[in-house]
Protein backbone atom coordinates (compact mmCIF):
# COMPACT_ATOMS: atom_id res chain seq x y z
CA UNK A 1 0.00 0.00 0.00
CA UNK A 2 1.43 3.33 -0.64
CA UNK A 3 0.57 6.97 0.33
CA UNK A 4 1.32 10.32 -0.82
CA UNK A 5 2.54 13.17 1.66
CA UNK A 6 2.58 16.66 1.08
CA UNK A 7 4.21 19.53 2.53
CA UNK A 8 4.42 23.17 1.60
CA UNK A 9 7.51 24.20 1.04
CA UNK A 10 9.58 27.23 -0.74
CA UNK A 11 8.35 29.62 1.85
CA UNK A 12 11.65 31.06 2.72
CA UNK A 13 13.07 33.98 1.08
CA UNK A 14 16.90 32.39 0.88
CA UNK A 15 18.86 29.84 -0.35
CA UNK A 16 19.42 29.05 3.37
CA UNK A 17 15.76 28.33 3.61
CA UNK A 18 15.37 26.18 0.58
CA UNK A 19 18.60 23.87 1.98
CA UNK A 20 16.45 23.59 5.17
CA UNK A 21 13.49 22.07 3.01
CA UNK A 22 15.31 19.72 1.21
CA UNK A 23 15.64 17.88 4.75
CA UNK A 24 12.39 17.05 4.65
CA UNK A 25 12.41 16.39 1.18
CA UNK A 26 13.12 11.56 1.41
CA UNK A 27 10.41 11.41 3.91
CA UNK A 28 7.74 13.37 1.24
CA UNK A 29 6.07 12.59 -1.80
CA UNK A 30 4.75 16.12 -3.01
CA UNK A 31 5.43 19.40 -2.71
CA UNK A 32 3.60 22.80 -2.80
CA UNK A 33 5.72 25.68 -3.49
CA UNK A 34 4.90 28.87 -2.51
CA UNK A 35 4.99 31.21 -5.46
CA UNK A 36 5.27 35.00 -5.06
CA UNK A 37 1.77 35.77 -3.16
CA UNK A 38 2.04 34.57 0.54
CA UNK A 39 5.80 33.90 0.52
CA UNK A 40 8.68 32.66 -1.88
CA UNK A 41 10.50 34.61 -4.87
CA UNK A 42 12.27 33.63 -8.24
CA UNK A 43 15.21 32.33 -6.31
CA UNK A 44 13.47 30.03 -3.77
CA UNK A 45 11.21 29.11 -5.94
CA UNK A 46 13.96 28.24 -8.53
CA UNK A 47 16.03 26.22 -6.03
CA UNK A 48 13.10 24.26 -4.55
CA UNK A 49 12.08 22.91 -7.75
CA UNK A 50 15.55 21.69 -7.82
CA UNK A 51 15.85 20.57 -5.05
CA UNK A 52 12.70 18.49 -5.43
CA UNK A 53 13.49 17.27 -8.78
CA UNK A 54 16.47 15.21 -7.58
CA UNK A 55 14.06 13.81 -4.71
CA UNK A 56 11.96 12.84 -7.46
CA UNK A 57 8.84 14.69 -6.07
CA UNK A 58 5.49 15.65 -7.45
CA UNK A 59 5.47 19.91 -7.96
CA UNK A 60 2.74 21.81 -7.42
CA UNK A 61 1.73 25.63 -6.51
CA UNK A 62 1.34 26.94 -3.63
CA UNK A 63 -0.70 30.45 -4.51
CA UNK A 64 -2.11 32.31 -1.55
CA UNK A 65 -3.61 35.73 -0.86
CA UNK A 66 -1.09 38.20 -1.94
CA UNK A 67 0.49 39.51 1.38
CA UNK A 68 3.31 38.73 2.52
CA UNK A 69 3.14 40.59 5.48
CA UNK A 70 0.68 38.59 6.90
CA UNK A 71 2.34 35.67 5.52
CA UNK A 72 -1.54 34.77 3.61
CA UNK A 73 -3.02 33.74 7.40
CA UNK A 74 -5.45 36.75 7.14
CA UNK A 75 -8.15 37.04 4.52
CA UNK A 76 -8.09 39.92 2.43
CA UNK A 77 -10.60 42.44 0.91
CA UNK A 78 -9.95 41.86 -2.71
CA UNK A 79 -12.25 42.11 -5.14
CA UNK A 80 -12.59 38.71 -6.58
CA UNK A 81 -10.92 40.00 -10.67
CA UNK A 82 -7.75 40.85 -8.15
CA UNK A 83 -7.69 37.60 -6.71
CA UNK A 84 -8.24 35.79 -9.60
CA UNK A 85 -5.08 37.49 -11.62
CA UNK A 86 -2.97 37.08 -8.55
CA UNK A 87 -3.46 33.69 -7.97
CA UNK A 88 -3.07 33.12 -12.16
CA UNK A 89 0.03 35.00 -11.80
CA UNK A 90 1.38 33.13 -8.93
CA UNK A 91 0.97 29.79 -10.42
CA UNK A 92 2.13 30.64 -13.93
CA UNK A 93 5.39 32.60 -12.11
CA UNK A 94 5.66 28.60 -10.82
CA UNK A 95 5.00 27.17 -14.04
CA UNK A 96 7.07 29.31 -16.09
CA UNK A 97 10.04 28.42 -13.61
CA UNK A 98 9.54 24.62 -14.11
CA UNK A 99 9.52 24.62 -18.07
CA UNK A 100 12.87 26.24 -18.00
CA UNK A 101 14.56 23.30 -15.47
CA UNK A 102 12.37 20.94 -17.66
CA UNK A 103 9.97 20.40 -14.89
CA UNK A 104 6.08 19.75 -14.72
CA UNK A 105 4.17 21.32 -12.36
CA UNK A 106 1.14 18.64 -11.42
CA UNK A 107 -1.15 20.26 -8.77
CA UNK A 108 -2.09 23.18 -7.00
CA UNK A 109 -3.10 23.30 -3.24
CA UNK A 110 -4.41 26.76 -2.18
CA UNK A 111 -2.45 28.39 1.48
CA UNK A 112 -3.46 29.74 4.71
CA UNK A 113 -6.58 31.97 4.73
CA UNK A 114 -7.28 31.57 1.02
CA UNK A 115 -7.87 27.71 1.16
CA UNK A 116 -9.86 28.35 4.52
CA UNK A 117 -12.02 30.64 2.96
CA UNK A 118 -12.50 28.60 -0.41
CA UNK A 119 -13.78 25.82 2.17
CA UNK A 120 -16.16 28.13 3.88
CA UNK A 121 -17.50 30.24 0.70
CA UNK A 122 -18.58 27.50 -1.89
CA UNK A 123 -19.17 30.40 -4.29
CA UNK A 124 -15.24 31.27 -3.43
CA UNK A 125 -14.33 27.71 -4.44
CA UNK A 126 -16.11 27.18 -7.65
CA UNK A 127 -14.40 30.91 -8.42
CA UNK A 128 -11.03 29.31 -8.35
CA UNK A 129 -11.84 26.08 -9.23
CA UNK A 130 -13.15 28.01 -12.56
CA UNK A 131 -9.89 29.54 -12.94
CA UNK A 132 -8.02 26.23 -12.75
CA UNK A 133 -9.96 24.53 -15.02
CA UNK A 134 -9.84 26.85 -17.31
CA UNK A 135 -6.45 27.94 -17.63
CA UNK A 136 -4.71 25.27 -15.94
CA UNK A 137 -6.47 22.28 -16.70
CA UNK A 138 -3.65 19.87 -16.23
CA UNK A 139 -3.01 20.86 -12.82
CA UNK A 140 -5.11 18.71 -10.63
CA UNK A 141 -6.53 20.40 -7.04
CA UNK A 142 -4.79 19.15 -4.15
CA UNK A 143 -7.50 20.11 -1.03
CA UNK A 144 -9.72 19.34 2.02
CA UNK A 145 -11.49 15.62 1.53
CA UNK A 146 -14.89 15.72 1.72
CA UNK A 147 -15.12 19.75 0.99
CA UNK A 148 -16.52 22.53 -0.68
CA UNK A 149 -12.92 22.73 -3.21
CA UNK A 150 -13.61 18.86 -4.21
CA UNK A 151 -17.22 19.64 -4.49
CA UNK A 152 -16.45 22.48 -7.08
CA UNK A 153 -14.23 19.78 -9.06
CA UNK A 154 -16.59 17.29 -8.99
CA UNK A 155 -19.06 19.72 -10.48
CA UNK A 156 -16.60 20.82 -13.24
CA UNK A 157 -15.17 17.35 -13.82
CA UNK A 158 -11.74 18.22 -12.47
CA UNK A 159 -9.41 15.95 -11.20
CA UNK A 160 -8.98 16.48 -7.19
CA UNK A 161 -6.53 14.87 -4.56
CA UNK A 162 -8.41 14.27 -1.36
CA UNK A 163 -6.08 15.78 1.56
CA UNK A 164 -5.94 14.72 5.24
CA UNK A 165 -4.52 15.56 8.38
CA UNK A 166 -2.46 13.99 10.95
CA UNK A 167 -2.08 16.85 13.18
CA UNK A 168 -5.69 18.46 13.28
CA UNK A 169 -9.14 16.99 15.01
CA UNK A 170 -12.15 16.44 12.77
CA UNK A 171 -15.78 17.46 13.16
CA UNK A 172 -18.64 15.10 13.43
CA UNK A 173 -19.22 16.49 10.02
CA UNK A 174 -15.48 15.18 8.47
CA UNK A 175 -14.58 18.84 8.42
CA UNK A 176 -11.40 20.07 10.51
CA UNK A 177 -11.75 21.64 13.59
CA UNK A 178 -11.22 25.09 13.89
CA UNK A 179 -7.99 25.80 15.67
CA UNK A 180 -9.76 27.78 18.32
CA UNK A 181 -10.99 25.16 19.39
CA UNK A 182 -9.49 23.49 22.25
CA UNK A 183 -8.21 20.36 21.64
CA UNK A 184 -8.16 20.80 17.67
CA UNK A 185 -4.18 20.34 17.37
CA UNK A 186 -2.89 16.98 18.09
CA UNK A 187 0.18 16.83 19.83
CA UNK A 188 0.50 13.40 21.07
CA UNK A 189 2.51 11.35 17.91
CA UNK A 190 0.56 8.07 18.34
CA UNK A 191 -2.89 9.89 18.18
CA UNK A 192 -1.15 11.78 15.13
CA UNK A 193 -0.34 8.30 13.61
CA UNK A 194 -3.44 6.20 14.60
CA UNK A 195 -5.53 9.01 12.58
CA UNK A 196 -3.28 8.98 9.65
CA UNK A 197 -3.69 5.20 9.28
CA UNK A 198 -7.27 5.58 9.88
CA UNK A 199 -7.13 8.52 6.64
CA UNK A 200 -5.13 5.52 4.72
CA UNK A 201 -7.55 2.68 5.45
CA UNK A 202 -10.29 3.60 5.72
CA UNK A 203 -10.66 2.28 9.62
CA UNK A 204 -12.66 4.33 11.95
CA UNK A 205 -10.79 7.40 14.15
CA UNK A 206 -12.13 9.36 16.61
CA UNK A 207 -13.46 13.33 15.80
CA UNK A 208 -13.30 16.05 17.83
CA UNK A 209 -16.30 14.89 20.28
CA UNK A 210 -15.27 10.97 19.86
CA UNK A 211 -17.48 10.09 17.57
CA UNK A 212 -16.44 7.42 15.07
CA UNK A 213 -15.68 8.95 11.77
CA UNK A 214 -14.43 6.84 8.46
CA UNK A 215 -13.14 8.15 5.13
CA UNK A 216 -9.97 8.01 3.51
CA UNK A 217 -7.90 10.30 2.21
CA UNK A 218 -5.09 10.48 -0.84
CA UNK A 219 -2.40 12.60 0.42
CA UNK A 220 -1.22 13.57 4.22
CA UNK A 221 -0.15 16.96 5.00
CA UNK A 222 3.02 17.03 6.62
CA UNK A 223 3.30 20.70 8.05
CA UNK A 224 6.88 22.13 7.40
CA UNK A 225 6.77 24.94 9.54
CA UNK A 226 7.02 22.76 12.49
CA UNK A 227 10.20 23.43 14.03
CA UNK A 228 10.79 19.43 14.60
CA UNK A 229 8.92 18.81 11.13
CA UNK A 230 12.28 16.74 9.64
CA UNK A 231 12.19 14.63 12.91
CA UNK A 232 8.19 14.19 12.78
CA UNK A 233 8.89 13.32 9.21
CA UNK A 234 11.07 11.08 9.97
CA UNK A 235 9.04 9.32 12.55
CA UNK A 236 6.00 9.25 10.21
CA UNK A 237 7.96 7.34 7.46
CA UNK A 238 9.25 4.85 9.98
CA UNK A 239 5.73 4.20 11.89
CA UNK A 240 4.04 3.57 7.93
CA UNK A 241 6.78 1.35 7.09
CA UNK A 242 6.00 -0.97 9.76
CA UNK A 243 2.23 -1.11 8.68
CA UNK A 244 3.99 -1.95 5.19
CA UNK A 245 2.86 1.44 3.88
CA UNK A 246 5.46 3.13 1.37
CA UNK A 247 5.32 6.91 0.87
CA UNK A 248 4.70 7.64 -3.13
CA UNK A 249 2.48 9.72 -4.94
Amino acid sequence: MNIDINCDLGEGSTAEDCARDALLMPYISRCNIACGGHAGNQETMAISLKNAAKHQLSLGAHPGYPDPENFGRKSLQISEQELVASVAAQIQALADLANQQGAVLGHVKLHGALYNDAEANPELAALLTELIHRDFPDLHILGLANGAMEAAAKSVAHPFIREGFMDRRYLNKRQLSPRSMPGAVIEDFDHCIQQTLGLIRGDGFPSIDDNELTFTADSICLHGDNPNAVQIAEKLVDALQRENICVGA
